[in-house]
């Protein structure tokens, strides 16, 4: 019996120190995406998008690995949380700064912060918030991108109604939404070719293969392309298990 329990004790040991592993992995998923709209003139757009970012401090790990690969940064919501040092959020955005420019969605956990002088820290720090709003990429053919963002859907904050007509109308359309739930409010006459989100955590922690979210993952739906992240940091206790911590490089042309 004591040996038994022994063996169970550094079993249990052994996973915790497992799930605390995959709670602090620096992984970039890496992905390419086709699509035959996409406009010609672009080439290939690289997007470093990372979401859930809560207590954690970037790693220079994950920074060095993007460097340079990508054109524009997206912070899918949550940045922060409530009791996170504002110093480290600056900490995160000048290392974000280093990658390329930057674009922020808010989350839930954002606004249980000091949301105006959250908002202030990233006006200060050249950060554009999409807030039911859209920025305009424009080709050397005149050819145009829209990068749509939504607010926090969960509060109602969110009006996709308002960034759409922000957004170029024949413009290649790509959605942040900290909610993968936007999915719900696009029609195919919307255009809107691919959606980037996080908030689930891909479950954060599951039990015998089950958690009340799935796995982060990309799906083809009828109305759009959805990437869904396990997102980087996590909520509640520093643990994963079996939604390891991730965030992502999306490469997007024309096939």
């Amino acid at each position: 019996m004591i040996i038994i329990l022994g063996l169970l004790i550094i079993l249990g040991i052994a996973l915790i120190l497992y799930m605390v592993k995959e709670a602090f992995l620096n992984h970039v998923v890496t992905h390419v995406m086709t699509f035959e709209d996409f406009p010609e003139s672009f080439g290939a757009v690289s997007i470093f998008f990372i979401s859930d970012i809560h207590k954690r401090l970037i790693s220079d790990e994950i920074i060095n690995a993007v460097k340079g690969k990508s054109d524009i940064v997206i912070i899918g919501g949550d940045l922060t949380e409530k009791k996170v040092p504002f110093e480290r959020v600056k900490q995160n955005l000048e290392k974000l700064k280093q990658v390329g420019p930057v674009y922020f969605v808010w989350g839930n956990n954002d606004y249980e912060t000091d949301f105006r002088k959250l908002d202030a820290i990233l006006l200060d720090s050249g950060i554009k918030v999409l807030d039911n709003t859209a920025a305009i990429f424009e080709s050397k053919n005149g050819e145009k991108l829209s990068l749509l963002g939504v607010d926090e859907v969960g509060q109602g904050r969110d009006r996709l109604d308002l960034a759409l007509l922000d957004a170029e109308d024949k413009s290649f359309k790509i959605l942040a939404s900290h909610y993968p739930d936007i999915i719900d409010k696009i029609l195919p006459e919307h255009n809107i070719r691919l959606v980037l989100s996080g908030h689930t955590h891909g479950g954060q922690i599951h039990i015998l293969g089950y958690s009340p979210f799935k796995k982060g993952k990309v799906e083809k739906l009828d109305n759009t392309t959805l990437l869904i992240s396990n997102g980087y940091g996590t909520t509640g206790v520093p643990l994963r298990l079996g939604a390891p911590a991730q965030c992502h490089l999306i490469t997007i042309k024309k096939g």
